[in-house]
Order: C-alpha cells, then structure tokens, then sequence
C-alpha cells in the first residue's frame, strides 16, 4: 500500500544553486522502502535568510545545502557539529523544535571512500578547486594522513588561503607536476554546465597519474572518470559520495539506517 501524506508527514529538502534529483530520489525511495512519514523535495533560493527562517518557522526536519550556501548559511544558524565546524562549510541542517545544527556529511563520505579505495597514503595529490567541497575534501585527506599535496586554483587569494589551513600549498596551474592522485573539486564535467564536455585535468597528468577522484556526481561517468577507466586508473566517483553523504543525511533526519542493500537500491533508483 503506497503512502500517504497527512498532517503529520515531515518534510526535509535541499537548497542548491541548481537543483537536482538525486536527493530527491534517494531519500523518497528509503521512505517508502522502510515506510517512514517523511517526503523529500529540492528547492532553490534567491534569498538564502527568508529560506533558512522558513525551515526553522515551519518545522522543516531536515535540509541538504550545496553550492553556492555551503558558507552563506552558515550566520544563519545556531550550532555547528565538529564535521562542520573544522571546515566551515556546511552540507545538511537538522532541525530540533527550532534550533538548527549543522553538519558535513561529505567529510564524512570521503573519509569513508579514501579508505574503501585502499589510497596509498604516501601519493601526492592535486585537488583542483577552493570552494565549499574542496573544503571537506582537503580536511579528509589531511585527517587521513596525506601529507604532500597542491591546491590548484586560479583565484590565488581562496586558493592560498585553502592550501595554507590544511598545510598544502597552492598553484595557479598543474605546470609540470604529475601527481599520483588527481582530485576535482570544481563544476568541470557537470551535466548542463558551460564546462560539461571538458576534463578538469590534461590528458597527459590523467594518464601518469595512479588514482582519479572526481567529486562532480552528475552524469556519474564525467569526462574525467571516463578518460580515467579508459586508462584503467583506480577511480572514486561523486555518484559514490553523494550516496555515502546522502545516506548520513538521511540518518541524521529520521534516526533510521538502512541495510547496503536498501541504500544500494536507492541510489540505483535515484540515478535511474
């Protein structure tokens, strides 16, 4: 018998410069998989105050943020969880009779794919990007005992900024360096961007490099994952950490984990 809303239900959503359906999908999926009184909607915003004020007035549960909030909101609420605090960035709020926390789940899902990937711990990384995401991802592979790595960003005051409070350092370009893990962390490859058709790095560092991470979840093969598996390098996905940083969300929303095989379904059904 499917579900029905009622007075009841508990609504959660996402804030994103540019919505997609992934969330969507994925959490709708789980509640009606394990039967939970939630629904799941996307939302965008052009006044990121009266958004954030509507989640604490109207009881809204829970709410995903992505680019361009992941820091904007960040005035706008009341606590911050340490996955969100050491990076000051935030990707999920969860609301508490009106109190607002946050949370960074990405952390979370790299940290989780760095070990499941088995990434040697002594390569040297480029991560290309200084916004939010590259936040979350420098802070993991610090955490996670990297030591040598580059922030390649052409804005030279965030980039340096970025590189230098996770002890990296910051170039402006790739130069002549070849890296043994190459990350992107920018909207290079992302279906419906003016950059969709591009590869975040050249060729020639795809191929001498060991392992390719690409953070851009849609389409789940970019350019660069692609050029990566023709090339048969070790590759990390975004269509992975979007299903590891959803399923924490989700978590964090109704206090229920679903079994690998449900979350499996789900982000099958939600790339679908």
């Amino acid at each position: 018998m499917p579900r029905v809303i009622n007075k009841d239900t508990q609504l959660c959503m996402s804030l994103a410069g540019r919505p997609g359906n992934f969330g969507t999908r994925f959490h709708n999926y789980l509640y009606n998989e394990l039967n939970l009184n939630f629904v799941y909607k996307a939302f965008t915003t052009n006044d990121l105050q009266s958004a954030i004020g509507g989640i604490r007035s109207l009881g809204i549960r829970g709410c995903a943020i992505s680019m361009p909030f992941k820091e904007a909101c960040i005035p706008l609420l009341d606590e911050m969880d340490e996955s969100a605090a050491a990076i000051q960035s935030v990707n999920t709020i969860v609301n508490d009779n009106g109190r607002l926390r946050a949370y960074n789940t990405d952390y979370i899902a790299v940290s989780n794919l760095l070990d499941l990937h088995q990434v040697p711990r002594d390569a040297v990384f480029a991560l290309r990007g200084s916004g939010g995401m590259a936040k979350a991802v420098l802070c993991a592979l610090r955490d996670a005992g990297f030591r040598t790595g580059f922030v390649i960003a052409r804005n030279e005051a965030a980039g340096r900024a970025l590189a230098q409070t996770y002890d990296y350092e910051w170039k402006e370009d790739m130069g002549s360096m070849h890296p043994d893990l190459l990350v992107n962390v920018t909207p290079i490859g992302m279906a419906g961007g003016p950059e969709s058709d591009e590869l975040a790095f050249d060729p020639e560092v795809i191929a001498k490099a060991g392992t390719i991470f690409d953070v851009v979840a849609l389409p789940p093969e970019t350019p660069l994952i692609r050029q990566a598996r023709a090339l048969e390098k070790k590759v990390i996905t975004g269509a992975e950490v979007s299903a590891i940083q959803a399923l924490e969300q989700f978590v964090l929303y109704t206090g229920v984990r679903p079994d690998e095989e449900q979350v499996k379904r789900a982000a099958e059904f939600a790339r679908s």
